[in-house]
């Protein structure tokens, strides 16, 4: 897989930190508020830098944060973030969405905060049979980022934003959310809410039947 983190910038020799990270925090963490279990196993697919584990499981202290990514760049700075960390955040796990096999077998929620756009297709099919296979019923996965959305004009930033995507890997860009919710029903799950976000992101809720 192509390296995702183009957009990361490092803090020491091991942390990492997003910028967009700290921007969309505090409006995610209000809809994850409204969203989440108040208490549970929530798994996060590829948590990046890990600053949004941290803040999270600080927020949501019934809940148990299970971070995980591919890379062990990755993985280095969500450990180093964790030192100063929440006791309910735990160490991260090594799990590839696009690949089976997770190290782990069941969750009571999954979140996952700008993956589909910024990886292959395989991987996006692959978070939705993760959530067929491990979430309980009703259970929800979360995800925030950019989409492409039938009989909604696409800002310019984000048709911008889709093209430099593409030219860095031809396999990543925004996905066309018809496309992905036909492959949700398939596995499932059903569209139960979306949420406009800043910075023409959105916010959308799948629950498992």
């Amino acid at each position: 897989m192509s390296d995702r983190r183009f957009y990361e910038a490092p803090v020491d020799a091991v942390k990492r930190s997003a910028p967009a990270a700290l921007r969309n925090v505090g409006p995610i963490g209000d809809v994850l508020a409204k969203w989440l279990p108040a208490s549970g196993l929530i798994l996060e697919l590829a948590s990046g830098t890990g600053e949004h584990g941290v803040a999270f499981a600080r927020r949501f202290a019934g809940i148990e944060w299970q971070p995980s990514d591919a890379s062990d760049e990755a993985l280095a700075s969500i450990k180093a973030w964790r030192e100063d960390g929440p006791t309910n955040l735990l160490a991260p796990l090594e799990i590839d969405a696009a690949v089976s096999g997770w190290a782990i077998d069941h969750a009571d929620a999954m979140v996952a905060i700008n993956l589909v756009h910024i990886s292959p297709w395989a991987t996006a099919l692959g978070l939705l049979d993760g959530a067929a296979r491990l979430l309980p019923a009703g259970g929800p996965l979360l995800l925030y980022g950019p989409w492409i959305e039938d009989g909604v004009a696409t800002a310019p930033s984000n048709q911008v934003f889709d093209m430099d995507l593409r030219a860095r890997d031809p396999g990543w860009g925004l996905r066309n959310l018809s496309d992905f919710v036909r492959e949700v029903k398939a596995r499932g799950l059903n569209l139960a809410d979306r949420r406009a976000m800043p910075a023409n992101n959105i916010m959308l809720r799948f629950d498992r039947h």
